[in-house]
């Protein structure tokens, strides 16, 4: 994203973070020291009530330069023998792939010395956090999924869960309860309030419902190795979550995957919902309205044809113009002149500024709790 004035969202070594946060394993993110507090500071809410082995390289500007990465291999193993995580999982940042580290000789040493799974999730610190998301989840689907018991009837996957897209509301324990009241029970949630070992059991699943991008590539591979079908959607609103639901039984039951949030009327084209794209798919088909996906890559899949991709300021404050309510971000605040402006916080692109006004949309009266 090109901006002058509003803020951009979190980096891809940050999804990468959030992904694995609850997982129990260690990430270690190549970057100079003191870079850890970016993160913690700006993208993880849980950082003081949650412990997670999550480290920076302290990468110094002689190492970059002169390449020394038996040190970094030297002290991972050594922190790993200390710590005794699940898994190792590293990523990068801009400085070691201007350098052109090698990561996946690098974690293939590391696995060796020390006996435990270890992978490299393809970040640079320059793309969005939903790349990085995105590359952990599947990552973890692959290495740690197996094919074991029979189907568990009516159990969900819910895959995409950060809380960089739904903050540490009740979000996701709404979309849990949504579940159970619509006779689903939940296989496994990648990430939040979900072990390993449950992630592990998600091929028995009878379906998965996507509710970010960052899931769609771990929910494919799900389908297309397990046969596990996808949903895509988040349950916000009470007329959409009907149709999720309906659409979550018929996924199970017939083995398609069905993009829930990309079948929709506009019939709000005055109003636009701006930011991630399932999310605010989701939200524009409960209200019939416009979608601008502001962030991460232009997915077919997700947008309707009514829907737009747009990441940059003057692009979207031309289009934001043209429309007379915005939903989006505060942040996104000063580009909007002209329009009436929603507030819905989201902690990706403007971190803990709004945390306490982050709304609950999950099978609720969404137009109500927004003023609209």
């Amino acid at each position: 994203m090109n901006a002058k004035v509003i803020s951009i969202y979190a980096a891809d070594t940050s999804g990468v973070c959030s992904a694995l946060y609850e997982l129990g394993g260690m990430t270690v993110v190549h970057d100079a020291s003191g870079c850890n507090s970016t993160y913690a500071t700006h993208d993880e809410p849980r950082w003081y009530d949650r412990k997670s082995m999550i480290y920076i390289s302290a990468l110094t500007e002689a190492e970059a330069v002169m390449g020394n990465d038996s040190k970094f291999i030297r002290d991972v193993a050594k922190a790993a023998g200390e710590l005794s995580p699940k898994f190792i999982a590293i990523c990068g940042s801009p400085m070691p792939a201007m350098t052109g580290f090698d990561y996946s000789s690098a974690a293939e040493e590391i696995e060796r010395e020390t006996g435990l799974t270890t992978f490299f999730v393809d970040t640079n610190g320059t793309h969005s956090y939903l790349q990085g998301a995105e590359g952990a989840f599947l990552s973890i689907a692959k290495l740690f999924c197996s094919e074991g018991k029979e189907k568990q009837a009516n159990s969900v996957n819910i895959i995409g869960a950060t809380p960089l897209d739904f903050s540490v509301n009740t979000s996701v324990s709404s979309i849990k309860k949504w579940l159970l009241d619509n006779s689903f029970s939940v296989q496994s949630c990648f990430a939040m309030d979900s072990s390993l070992d449950e992630i592990s059991t998600a091929p028995q699943a009878a379906v998965s419902l996507v509710i970010s991008s960052d899931g769609i590539a771990a929910a494919k591979y799900l389908f297309d190795t397990y046969g596990v079908p996808y949903v895509v959607g988040v349950p916000v609103g009470k007329s959409f979550s009907k149709k999720l639901s309906a659409d979550l039984k018929r996924a199970a039951s017939e083995g398609v995957c069905i993009n829930s949030c990309g079948e929709k009327a506009v019939e709000n084209a005055h109003m636009i919902v701006a930011g991630e794209s399932v999310f605010a798919s989701s939200l524009g088909a409960e209200l019939g309205a416009k979608t601008v996906a502001t962030v991460g890559i232009r997915n077919s899949e997700v947008l309707s044809g009514t829907d737009i991709f747009c990441e940059e300021e003057a692009e979207l404050e031309k289009l934001f113009s043209q429309h007379k309510t915005v939903i989006a971000d505060p942040l996104f605040r000063p580009i909007c002149k002209e329009a009436s402006f929603v507030s819905l916080p989201h902690v990706a692109f403007s971190g803990r500024c709004f945390l306490k006004d982050i709304p609950d949309l999950i099978d609720k009266d969404v137009s109500k709790i927004l003023n609209l």
